[in-house]
C-alpha cells in the first residue's frame, strides 16, 4: 500500500535528527518516498545523509530563527529535493513540573518552538502546496492537547495552541486541496523525556506505559496514504496502561 502511495513523493519533517523525526524519516524512506530531514544539529544530520542512503536529503536549519524559516526554508527544500508533497511539523520541546517552580525564560524558547517556529514554517510552505492543489501537513501534537494533563502545564497550553491551529487552518486549506491533520501520542520515548525524573520515568518504562518513536511513525504513514478525499484530522494513539 505504502510504497504504491508515497513512492517518489518529497516529505519534510522538522527535528528529524531524531525521536520521532528520525523514526517517521526511516518508516516513509522504506516506503519509497524521498525525506528532507530538518534539524539544526548539523554534525548530526551529516552523519544521517551517509547513512540513510540517496533518498534522504538534510537541511540543517534553526527554526526558531524567523528569519531564516521565512525567506529560505521552502526553496532549499526544492533545491534539495525537487519537489514537496508533504510537511511534517514535528520538531518541539517538552517543560513539566509546577507553575510556581518554573522558569518562564525556558518556557519562552519551548513556546516559541512549539507553538511560533511550527506555525512559521508550514506559513512557509503554505503558498507552495496550494499553488500545486495537493499537499499534505501534519502536526505532532500530544494528548495534552486534548486532555489538560496537570504535571506539564505550560506543555499542555502549547498543544492545545497547535491544536486549535491545526482545525482552523485545516478548513481554510481544505478548498485547496491540501490536508492539514495531528497525531496526538501520549508520552513516547524520546529526549523530550529528559525532563522527567527519573523515578517518574523508570516507573513508567516498567508500566509499559511509554510507546516507542516508531509507533508514532507508523501512524504518520497511516495519516499519509489514505485516499485523498479523506484527512484524518486527529490521531491519538496511547499505550494502553494510560488512564487519559
Amino acid at each position: 500500500m505504502g510504497k504504491n502511495v508515497l513512492q517518489d513523493k518529497v516529505i519534510a519533517i522538522t527535528g528529524a535528527a531524531s525521536g520521532i523525526g528520525l523514526a517517521t524519516a526511516k518508516q516513509l524512506l522504506t516506503e519509497g518516498a524521498k525525506v528532507v530531514l530538518i534539524d539544526r544539529n548539523a554534525i548530526k544530520l551529516t552523519s544521517l545523509a551517509d547513512e540513510l542512503g540517496p533518498n534522504a536529503f538534510v537541511l540543517a536549519i534553526d527554526l526558531l530563527d524567523g528569519e531564516q524559516v521565512t525567506q529560505t526554508l521552502l526553496s532549499n527544500i526544492l533545491k534539495l529535493a525537487g519537489r514537496l508533497d508533504a510537511f511534517y511539523a514535528n520538531a518541539g520541546a517538552y517543560i513539566g513540573g509546577p507553575v510556581e517552580q518554573g522558569d518562564p525564560n525556558e518556557w519562552d524558547r519551548m513556546l516559541n518552538l512549539n507553538i511560533n517556529a511550527a506555525f512559521r514554517s508550514v506559513h512557509a510552505v503554505m503558498p507552495h502546496f496550494i499553488a500545486q492543489k495537493s499537499g499534505d501537513i501534519i502536526f505532532t501534537s500530544s494528548i495534552a492537547g486534548m486532555v489538560p494533563v496537570v504535571w506539564e502545564p505550560i506543555y499542555t497550553a502549547s498543544k492545545f495552541a497547535v491544536q486549535a491551529f491545526v482545525h482552523t487552518t485545516r478548513r481554510q486549506l481544505a478548498p485547496h486541496n491540501v490536508r492539514v491533520g495531528a497525531v496526538l501520542p501520549g508520552p513516547v520515548v524520546t529526549a523530550l523525556l529528559d525532563d522527567w525524573p527519573k523515578e517518574k520515568l523508570d516507573d513508567a518504562l516498567a508500566q509499559g506505559s511509554l510507546m516507542q518513536p516508531k509507533e508514532v511513525a507508523e501512524a504518520i504513514l497511516f495519516m499519509l496514504t489514505r485516499p485523498q478525499g479523506v484527512t484524518v484530522r486527529d490521531l491519538v494513539i496511547l499505550p494502553n496502561t494510560v488512564d487519559l
